[in-house]
């Protein structure tokens, strides 16, 4: 059961949510990974979606950067759900701190998830705090990028497939707030 923090409708008929719960338990057509560039599951959000999801993403996810080489900061690259009951997982390369230019290139690693929603006529895509957590980028920056990301893909694709974007947050915390207030803003 997830308990709603924000709710906004950036566009008509849109909806972008923030909430506390279980992002593998969100009734969405697919969920968002924070992935780094070799798609590597060891640690946070991803190992944990890795491990529900079986050896199916893992092993789509080598053959691809096997294919294309490491996913770019700022990139996002779709793979099978395996026994996830998604259409599929979105794997987001958001930046660690210290790169340099992080609110941006956090949004454009959002904003591609949300392009590959979009591109597969999803209506709806659950996320997590990308980049906060072992990739340590300021919470502060983590919420101006959450927020700017859905509003700036929902006026860019306000008549497309995809619906309602929501942030699933572990727990309530001070990012739950920062989001919050972004979204004000």
């Amino acid at each position: 059961m997830s308990v709603t923090i924000a709710s906004v409708e950036p566009a008509p008929g849109r909806a972008f949510v923030v909430e506390v719960g279980d992002l593998l338990a969100a009734e969405v057509d697919a969920i968002v990974n924070a992935a780094n560039g070799h798609l590597a599951h060891g640690g946070g959000v991803a190992r944990v979606i890795s491990r529900a999801a079986g050896a199916d993403l893992d092993e789509e996810g080598r053959a691809l950067v096997a294919a294309r080489g490491p996913v770019p900061t700022g990139e996002a690259v779709v793979t099978t759900a395996g026994r996830l009951p998604f259409k599929g997982v979105i794997h987001a390369v958001g930046p660690s701190q210290g790169q340099g230019d992080e609110e941006a290139k956090l949004v454009s690693a959002l904003r591609a998830a949300f392009e590959r929603a979009h591109e597969r006529g999803w209506t709806s895509v659950a996320f997590p705090a990308v980049s906060s957590g072992i990739f340590a980028v300021p919470l502060a920056v983590c919420a101006r990028a959450y927020a700017r990301a859905a509003r700036e893909f929902f006026a860019a694709r306000p008549d497309g497939p995809v619906r309602t974007l929501r942030l699933v947050l572990l727990e309530r915390g001070d990012l739950g707030d920062l989001v919050a207030r972004a979204l004000e803003e």
